[in-house]
């Protein structure tokens, strides 16, 4: 269990533009956003001595990046091989590289051309290796084929309605609006979001989340060098990886999952919690991974916002609103802000305790969740201002 309760904080943020083609290296982008998280936190990056980020064969290593921003000596460059699943994990890998005594200033970022380059969505040639020559042959290939799967066992199981997914698509895209760094800004109704295309049943269009091109970026220190940064700090109060026993050999494996219906948020839910003194109801705002629209109602119910089948009933009542219980995507999420492997909502947490997050603000905003991952395993953080 994460046991660094409040000696760490994120200090700067940092992002490029949201684009469909960037028209730029990935590296590129990477640095962008690592120069912008330092001198966000008003620190010399020649002062950084950490660098870690996820990927899967889409980014510039993190070394590689250090090298590019100049780092004199970066002791601590780690490159995790991950998804959408390790967006909270490298934060709190930063902090423990921190504790270790392996860095005192770490950055952290996510940079991908994830549509105009390597395309997670397809795109490219496939070939079935590993657990995927096992579902290949079914028709289970992309995530959204695989999500849809667990999607249809919640809608067999609880009776969750096309409805309830719009809701959180809708929900996203109102706030997205008054939103200048979100990619899809134009309004959605419910009309609009039932007469969207059927991708993959029973997920429409706009149940998925966006193919981006992009960068983010926060930096991380002890609480007591933070006191001396440009702004007030944002305390990591407490986190948690992983997904019990059955999460398989790779992110696509759930032939060993034992229940579609849940996924990782239930098995970690207590280690979340616990580590940071706090529960559900001390939650002011959440960014929760919203790859596709199912996943929030899964992440809602497995950390115990509302019982298990009733994330559609839940989202439904507004309660995921901006003006509702729990203003949930702030900045409009994966849905409509960008898909930047789930890092933005790391970015937004931080705004929203800072206060400065303009128009999207939630009133008093003084602790966030913020989590990641969709299927087998994930990570999810506690923050306080």
């Amino acid at each position: 269990m994460f046991a660094l309760r409040d000696k760490y904080a994120i200090t700067g943020v940092g992002e490029t533009p949201y684009t469909k083609n960037s028209g730029t290296p990935v590296l590129n982008l990477a640095v962008e956003a690592c120069l912008k998280a330092a001198a966000d936190a008003g620190v010399d990056v020649k002062d950084v001595d950490g660098i870690i980020s996820y990927n899967f064969n889409d980014s510039a290593p993190a070394i590689g990046v250090a090298t590019a921003l100049g780092i004199p000596s970066a002791g601590y460059a780690v490159d995790f091989a991950g998804g959408g699943n390790a967006a909270n994990l490298i934060t709190l890998a930063a902090c423990a590289a921190i504790e270790a005594g392996l860095a005192k200033t770490v950055l952290c970022f996510r940079a991908m051309n994830g549509r105009s380059g390597f395309r997670l969505g397809g795109g490219r040639e496939f070939q079935a290796r590993g657990i995927t020559q096992y579902t290949a042959p079914f028709g289970w290939i992309t995530y959204p084929q695989a999500m849809a799967m667990w999607c249809r066992r919640h809608i067999i199981k609880y009776g969750t309605t096309a409805e309830q997914l719009g809701e959180v698509a809708v929900s996203s895209r109102d706030n997205a609006t008054l939103n200048p760094r979100a990619m899809q800004r134009s309004p959605m109704t419910m009309d609009d979001y039932l007469a969207s295309r059927f991708i993959v049943e029973p997920f429409r269009l706009y149940d998925i989340c966006l193919e981006s091109d992009g960068a983010c970026a926060v930096l991380i220190t002890s609480a007591d060098r933070a006191k001396d940064m440009k702004h007030k700090p944002v305390y990591i109060m407490g986190g948690a990886y992983g997904g019990g026993p059955n999460q398989g050999d790779d992110l696509f494996d759930a032939i060993r999952w034992p229940e579609h219906s849940r996924n990782y948020a239930a098995y970690i839910a207590d280690d979340l919690w616990k580590s940071a003194g706090v529960g559900p109801s001390d939650i002011d705002v959440a960014e929760i991974y919203d790859c596709f629209t199912y996943s929030v109602l899964m992440q809602l119910e497995g950390l115990g916002f509302c019982k298990e089948g009733e994330g559609g009933p839940f989202v439904q009542s507004g309660a995921i609103r901006r003006n509702g219980s729990l203003p949930v995507n702030t900045h409009g999420g994966l849905l409509s802000e960008a898909y930047i492997h789930g890092f933005n909502h790391v970015l937004e947490a931080v705004r929203q305790l800072r206060g400065d997050a303009g128009p999207l603000q939630v009133k008093d905003a003084e602790i966030a969740l913020t989590t990641a991952g969709a299927m087998t395993c994930g990570s999810a953080m506690v923050l306080r201002r």
